[in-house]
């Protein structure tokens, strides 16, 4: 009889860790304070800032155990062709960072964002009425992603369940400069892309409006998805999206004919302005989505490899 009280204190800490691995409001708002600061000058690709991030991303992706699967640790280098840019220059260095989670599974499940943004307004595709020397943070996008990928890489490293797939973290870069990124790292995979399942990709998922609901894409790129999200609970409103292609990186996926899912909370009139900043995300909101999405990973582990199934 003594030792009961021993056992479900026990058992509560178990439960607690157990707990403590989903993602966090706290953990989000951390990470979008870093990336989408003043200091961080908007990530532009090339930028110190940039490669600043990248650091951050492969630092996190280290202190949660995940083993590097660029071509330079964590890194895939790669030139960015720069395009709508006011400065001569039109190549710049950039990088993809890439973390593997290994289960010693055939199969991987790749789950990704970008990184970048569009600077101080000298590159990419800004809408604000005179853009040169203002700071456009990217709080949305895709800060709000990334913090996404890293709780996901917390999640699937640590919550202790050999899973019968492997998973493959990427933040991309140079993906506001047409996909770059993503696209490189499609014709120059750090592992064989018939092996991958199915790509998840997180891109302004920040501002979820209960009215609208967060939109998911990709629902038509395999027959799989329509009884995998019928397994779906939460509070959070959702929609789905037939296509798989668009502008964010799971296109370049789509590309190779492998399912997709595309996560995203809908424009905004700070988009690709210098007002997208960090209090206006809603984090309890995004933390919400990640959960949406654990639960259709999870769900899609149950099946086989999945085949893909072009949208028209």
């Amino acid at each position: 009889m003594r030792l009961l009280p021993f056992v479900l204190v026990f058992c509560f800490a178990i439960n607690s860790l157990a707990q403590s691995t989903y993602p966090s409001p706290e953990n989000i708002t951390r990470h979008i304070r870093f990336l989408a600061s003043d200091k961080m000058k908007g990530r532009g690709t090339g930028s110190r800032e940039n490669a600043k991030a990248a650091k951050y991303v492969a630092k996190t992706f280290k202190k949660y155990g995940l083993k590097p699967l660029g071509t330079d640790g964590f890194y895939q280098t790669f030139t960015a062709k720069i395009r709508r840019i006011v400065v001569p220059d039109s190549l710049r260095p950039a990088k993809n960072v890439i973390g593997f989670v290994d289960n010693q599974a055939e199969n991987t499940i790749i789950i990704g964002a970008h990184f970048d943004h569009l600077g101080v307004g000298r590159q990419g595709s800004s809408k604000a009425e005179k853009p040169e020397g203002q700071i456009h943070n990217g709080a949305d996008d895709n800060a709000s992603g990334v913090a996404g990928l890293l709780e996901l890489a917390r999640y699937f490293s640590g919550n202790n369940v050999k899973e019968p797939y492997n998973f493959l973290f990427i933040s991309f870069g140079a993906e506001e400069l047409g996909l770059q990124g993503s696209r490189y790292f499609a014709n120059n995979p750090t592992l064989p892309l018939s092996k991958v399942n199915f790509m998840s990709n997180m891109d302004m998922i920040g501002r979820y409006d209960k009215g609208r609901g967060v939109g998911i894409g990709g629902y038509g790129t395999s027959n799989n998805w329509p009884e995998i999200f019928k397994e779906v609970k939460s509070d959070i409103k959702f929609f789905t999206d037939r296509a798989g292609s668009g502008g964010s990186d799971h296109g370049s996926f789509y590309a190779k004919q492998i399912p997709v899912l595309f996560f995203h909370t809908g424009g905004h009139d700070d988009y690709h302005k210098p007002g997208d900043d960090i209090e206006k995300i809603d984090a309890v909101g995004e933390a919400g989505i990640l959960n949406i999405e654990i639960q259709l990973i999870e769900q899609a582990m149950k099946y086989p490899k999945m085949q893909f199934n072009e949208v028209k």
